[in-house]
This record gives structure tokens, C-alpha cells and sequence, in this order.
């Protein structure tokens, strides 16, 4: 087999109630992901993964993005906030009469704006 290219991936600790162990993906390629009991188990086992579906993406042939890419970015994300401050963003967002992520995205493009103005 050849050598795979180098690309980037994730590696975190499955909870309890996700049935504990390790899991890993890889941001440049949607829906590559894999897992295992140990931090090295999950990333031989993401290898493999890596390896199916680069071949599978070249067989049908779709593109593959190259390392480091950062993949397709679909504009959603999840974020987990302490319980005090999505009760502050609620209050304020009913208070501005907007959703919750109308009002999260405006925060956060304030606050990137006002980064990348050196402010």
C-alpha cells in the first residue's frame, strides 16, 4: 500500500455514555471517522479509515482535499456554554427580539471583527 498523505485529525475521550475509549476524525474529510479502546487503537483503526476513504472517494471519483485543507465547511458548529452565560445570550437575544444564533452570530462577528481591526 502506499503511503497515505499526512492529514490532520482529532483525537478525544469518549464519555461513559458514549461507551468510553478513544475517538478520532479527521476535519479535511467529512464522515472519516473511527475509534478504539486506546489513544493507539483509535488511530490505527483512523488509519485504516483514512485509507477506505481516500480509495472509496478515488473510485467514485470525488474529489479528496488535500491535508490541511480544513475539508468542506457546511457553517454549523456546536458549542457547549455554561449554563449562567446561555442564559444571559437567551435574555439578551429575547430582549433584541432575535433567535439565540442570530444574536450568537452577531457577537461573534463583533468580536472577530474588532480582532482582526488590532482593537
Amino acid at each position: 500500500m502506499a503511503a497515505l498523505p499526512e492529514y490532520p485529525f482529532n483525537l478525544t475521550i469518549l464519555s461513559e455514555e458514549d461507551g468510553r475509549g478513544w475517538f478520532i476524525s479527521f476535519p479535511d474529510l467529512p464522515g472519516c471517522v473511527s475509534d478504539g479502546a486506546t489513544p493507539e487503537q483509535a488511530v490505527a483503526n483512523g488509519l485504516d479509515a483514512l485509507s477506505s476513504w481516500i480509495r472509496t472517494a478515488r473510485e467514485f471519483g470525488d474529489p479528496v482535499p488535500a491535508p490541511g485543507s480544513g475539508g468542506a465547511v457546511s457553517g454549523k458548529f456546536s458549542l457547549r456554554a455554561p449554563k449562567s452565560l446561555h442564559a444571559k445570550l437567551a435574555k439578551r437575544a429575547q430582549t433584541e427580539g432575535v433567535s439565540m444564533n442570530a444574536l450568537a452570530v452577531t457577537l461573534l462577528a463583533e468580536g472577530l471583527g474588532r480582532r482582526e481591526a488590532g482593537g
